[in-house]
């Protein structure tokens, strides 16, 4: 008899592979926000002894080399345990550092806690995106993972709105409460993941064949079974890549030094740096640090600093939302190019009007300019920068590497991460307005950097850029007509027709068009067989 799964079958299954994935968004964004308002709290810096920004810094930014560790351990614990597995132990160890934290009465103890749930952060965000794409079909993998991002900001917002409301309350409360609220978010965890399949194609590669075959037909719905001729089509399909790479016969440092198959190291750092962008654009300049820099630089009220700042979460979060609409209509690679030019002229803005106010111009109305343009930013970074990061490398590395891949780009993230949120308060006080222009350079950059080497990965099924790679191209791909093009290329369309008629003919007796003929209803069709899970 075929398990059952949370939610059942079909679309219904892939919503709650998603709310799970989500979920583990949510958590880390109101982890990215909520210590950044903590640390303005008064009674927190009474309790610990007043530090200075650059120890404020420390404590904030420690937080990434936790996670830095724990998306690094997934190279190892990811495939072994499964994606399901790895996220509730990573929502577990969160928990246990949020208590540490909650506990906390001193800098060392706070360090330590914030370490471990670094640990745990780091281990889910390695983790849930890879398993969200290998879970859903090309036409809604990209709209998925946006979703999670767009719940990543969700979460960012509870954290403004959750400390903003206990800014009110008294003593150790106001921000003792909002560091245990992390709990809260492992509990909802362990709700979902536990009935929820893993990876088909990770299940394939660790030869369990039989239930590949049941998640497969279960991710299809329909009444799909392991026996329809479509799931065994999808199965051919994903197993024909895995065969044709065998990498598990490769050593790392053959692989590494592309002594292995075809751009397994140029994958790997295509998708670890695009994770970079994410972090070097400066949003986390604003996500940690928004209520800081009104306070400090400019000179705004505690009070209204922390409205600002929850108000601007919220700005993000509606255009983490919008982009949902434009990330498979016009592919990653443009939506990555012009939110990276928006990013620019935010930052060139900022740091104009706060030079101008430093020089002796109207601070109130600079200012208010400035403020209106962080929240512009928002905006544009959560159009793209925010999600294009956060899903290429889950579609980016080859079949087999894909764990690993991930892997390397999360823990390149959240090391960026530590660098950016270390430098930011130093930064600020020693730099002042020309702290601001590092970040324009920064992000124009990225625009001639994505035309140059990043190929299309929207209407792709995660095979296809395996078969992208098998040709391959040159370094630069932005005169690569299949490496560009929006559309699927009609030669990959043709090469899983061609599988699928085999896998046909080979179970004999029905073929592959019989078997569609006989799901018919248009409920299973090529285009499904095609596109893949």
């Amino acid at each position: 008899m075929a398990r059952k799964y949370l939610g059942g079958s079909g679309e219904a299954l892939t919503v709650w592979i998603s709310v799970a994935a989500s979920i583990v968004l949510i958590f880390y964004g109101y982890d990215q926000g909520v210590f950044g308002n903590v640390i303005i709290n008064e009674n927190f810096l009474d309790t610990f002894g007043h530090p200075s920004a650059n120890m404020q810094g420390t404590m904030t930014s420690i937080y990434n080399i936790g996670c830095f560790i724990g998306a690094m351990s997934t190279v190892w614990t990811g495939d072994i345990l499964g994606r399901p597995r790895v996220i509730m132990l990573g929502s577990t160890v969160i928990a246990v550092g949020a208590v540490i934290q909650t506990c906390s009465y001193g800098v060392a103890q706070m360090m330590v806690g914030r370490i471990v749930a670094g640990l745990g952060t780091g281990m889910n965000t390695a983790t849930a995106g890879v398993w969200q794409a290998e879970t859903s079909k090309m036409r809604s993998r990209g709209k998925l993972v946006i979703i999670q991002m767009a719940n990543c900001i969700t979460g960012f917002s509870i954290s403004n709105w959750l400390t903003l409301g206990f800014s009110f309350a008294p003593k150790d409360v106001a921000w003792r409460f909002p560091l245990a609220f992390q709990i809260f978010f492992t509990l909802c965890i362990y709700a979902t993941c536990p009935f929820l399949p893993d990876s088909p194609r990770l299940l394939i590669r660790k030869g369990k064949h039989d239930e590949a075959l049941e998640v497969i037909a279960a991710l299809q719905g329909h009444g799909a079974t392991p026996s329809t001729p479509s799931v065994r089509a999808q199965y051919s399909v994903i197993k024909d890549i895995l065969d044709r790479e065998h990498m598990n016969t490769y050593t790392w440092w053959q692989l590494i030094t592309g002594r292995g198959p075809a751009g397994v190291l140029r994958r790997m750092i295509l998708g670890a740096w695009m994770q970079a962008m994410n972090q070097i654009s400066g949003i986390n300049v604003t996500s940690y640090y928004m209520s800081y820099i009104f306070i400090n630089s400019l000179g705004i009220s505690t009070l209204l600093a922390r409205i600002l700042a929850a108000a601007g979460s919220v700005d993000y979060l509606i255009f983490a939302c919008i982009a949902y609409f434009v990330i498979e209509r016009y592919g990653r690679r443009k939506v990555m190019m012009t939110s990276a030019a928006a990013c620019s002229i935010c930052w060139i803005v900022i740091a104009i009007t706060q030079g101008l106010s430093s020089k002796g111009g109207n601070s109130y109305v600079l200012g208010s300019v400035s403020v209106a343009f962080f929240f512009v930013f928002f905006a544009s970074f959560g159009m793209g920068v925010l999600g294009v990061p956060w899903l290429y490398p889950t579609e980016i590395n080859a079949l087999e590497m894909r764990t690993k891949g991930a892997s390397l780009a999360m823990a390149t993230n959240w090391i960026m991460n530590y660098a950016v949120v270390q430098v930011t308060l130093p930064g600020i006080s020693n730099l002042g307005y020309k702290f601001w222009i590092i970040w324009a350079v920064i992000c124009f950059a990225f625009i001639p950097i994505t035309y140059f080497f990043y190929p299309e990965t929207a209407n792709r099924t995660l095979e296809d850029i395996d078969r992208f790679f098998e040709t391959g191209p040159g370094l630069f791909v932005n005169r690569n007509r299949m490496a560009v093009q929006l559309q699927r290329p009609v030669e990959w369309i043709e090469e899983d027709e061609r599988i699928a008629r085999e896998e046909g003919r080979g179970k004999g007796g029905v073929g592959f068009e019989d078997g569609m003929e006989k799901e018919k209803g248009g409920v299973v069709g090529v285009e499904d067989v095609v596109e893949g899970v």
